[in-house]
């Protein structure tokens, strides 16, 4: 990031990305905390942008903030009205103490990693290669991993369905 204007694209994302990340586990509205991960989801997303990494960026856009995202509403909205809320649990003293031991390991590990200027070959395209893996090399397993997700998602909307 050498511009000015990347610098600026950068603490903009990651301030919706951490933003829209605290309101996750903040709110106690589920579908609001469904739409705040979306948030966060798209921040990622441009982060991936400005990493040059445009494939992933895209993967995230479809996968994480389209179908993980459309998921998770289907199954707020076929759980009964009294579990949508995000109710407090036994677990938080514990989630608290994970949270604060992995935030001093990423402090640990930003201290110790030496952060000087390496020296970079050009970004090599990645997109048309992986492109070419999944339809040439990969295909069976892409499509099998699709057919599969496919029956999970029809079996779960059968089993909640009310007769």
């Amino acid at each position: 990031m050498t511009g000015v204007g990347e610098v600026a694209a950068f603490w903009i994302l990651a301030t919706i990305t951490v933003g829209s990340a605290v309101v996750v586990a903040l709110v106690r509205d589920l579908v609001r905390a469904v739409v705040a991960l979306v948030g966060s989801f798209l921040g990622v997303a441009g982060l991936f942008i400005l990493l040059s990494a445009e494939f992933l960026a895209v993967v995230q856009v479809l996968i994480y903030a389209g179908a993980i995202s459309i998921l998770m509403v289907f199954a707020i909205a076929l759980t009964p009205r009294s579990a949508r809320d995000n109710a407090e649990t036994a677990m938080r003293w514990l989630a608290l103490a994970l949270a604060l031991a992995m935030v001093g390991l990423l402090i640990a590990v930003a201290t110790v990693t030496e952060w000087g200027p390496q020296a970079k070959e050009g970004f090599q395209e990645t997109a048309s290669a992986i492109g070419e893996a999944l339809l040439n090399r990969y295909v069976l397993p892409f499509e099998v991993a699709s057919v599969l997700l496919l029956a999970a998602m029809l079996g779960a909307v059968v089993m909640v369905r009310e007769d």
